[in-house]
């Protein structure tokens, strides 16, 4: 969606300008809309990151997936505060344990960040996601954050699925790899 007057993001009164719109902005363009490689120059030049090295093309691709409601591989300007403001919690999970302050976090770590969101994963599942997402046992803030975002996703799809509430979901096969392959 193309905001009135390039420049002022709708939603602040007076007029003024939303201080994220700024970022966006410089690398939306015309359209109003960022695809995966403008949200990693659009990361980068932001530094929500941090110290951390920046976010891989695929997490950027990813994190418009979770977002992208029209599927059309873009995000507007609201999707973009949206998802920066579940950055913004993720960094700060990140480094709440991240302990030792090494820039990565560990196995036990993700365990504690994942059950703090709430997930109860089994330890089986637990050791696929540290092989998936682990370098040398130890995950990086963009792996953290690639991680999270699939969890997220797949576990809105099967709630979508799971229509008693009782943790069992039935998927076609079609359903299942558009979810598998969008997240």
């Amino acid at each position: 969606m193309a905001y009135p007057g390039y420049g002022v993001a709708p939603g602040y009164p007076g007029g003024m300008q939303d201080p994220l719109y700024g970022y966006f902005a410089a690398v939306a363009g015309q359209d109003q809309q960022i695809d995966a490689h403008e949200l990693q120059r659009c990361l980068m030049s932001s530094g929500i990151s941090g110290n951390y090295q920046q976010f891989s093309l695929d997490t950027c691709r990813i994190m418009i997936a979770m977002l992208n409601r029209d599927r059309d591989a873009r995000m507007g300007f609201n999707e973009f505060k949206e998802l920066w403001n579940v950055l913004s919690h993720w960094k700060t999970t990140f480094i709440q344990y991240d302990r030792d302050r090494s820039g990565t976090v560990e196995p036990h770590e993700l365990q504690a960040a994942l059950t703090s969101w709430g997930y109860q994963l089994s330890p089986t599942a637990l050791q696929i996601i540290v092989n998936r997402y682990s370098t040398n046992n130890r995950i990086s803030f963009d792996d953290f954050v690639a991680c999270a975002v699939r969890l997220r996703s797949l576990t809105e799809h099967f709630r979508r699925r799971d229509t008693s509430q009782q943790g069992v979901a039935t998927f076609r096969y079609d359903d299942f790899i558009q979810v598998s392959m969008f997240t």
